[in-house]
């Protein structure tokens, strides 16, 4: 008995996602070396200053958030979520920016797939590539946010 031949090609939608995956890796990539530099060198103002930060790691999250809170930023509320953005001028938060980006890159390649897949026919691909587009896009939204 001869085993059949098996041929791996790659369709095009799966060429289209790997592509932005590897675009936006490298966006990522490059971004996270160039604000890490402005961190580390002093390059950008720190929210925390680095000869503090490493005295508050041992601490639980809260607790963490409690600390810097009080010390540092001195907000009504803690700094959770997509609060980061406030202060995005300080360098140890610039550094989240490449975060953001290599974990919305998914996001965007499900989203460049979908009218390929639904001019293949694929309709059950396409639904849930959008469908997956959703539920990462909301997770990240803290929409669906659970056990406060």
């Amino acid at each position: 008995m001869t085993e059949p031949k098996i041929t791996a090609k790659a369709t095009d939608e799966q060429l289209l996602y790997a592509n932005i995956l590897e675009k936006g890796m490298l966006v990522g990539l490059v971004l996270m070396f160039i604000t890490f530099a402005l961190y580390v060198f002093g390059i950008m103002p720190a929210a925390i200053p680095k000869g503090d930060i490493a005295g508050y790691w041992n601490q639980p999250v809260h607790d963490y958030l409690v600390a810097i809170n009080n010390n540092f930023l001195h907000w009504d509320h803690l700094p959770t979520g997509w609060s980061w953005l406030k202060l995005i001028g300080k360098g140890d938060f610039i550094n989240f920016i490449p975060v953001a980006i290599l974990s919305g890159v998914t996001v965007i390649c499900y989203l460049a797939i979908v009218p390929g897949l639904f001019r293949r026919g694929d309709k059950a691909y396409a639904i849930m590539a959008i469908a997956e587009a959703v539920i990462l896009a909301l997770a990240a939204s803290g929409l669906l946010a659970v056990g406060h």
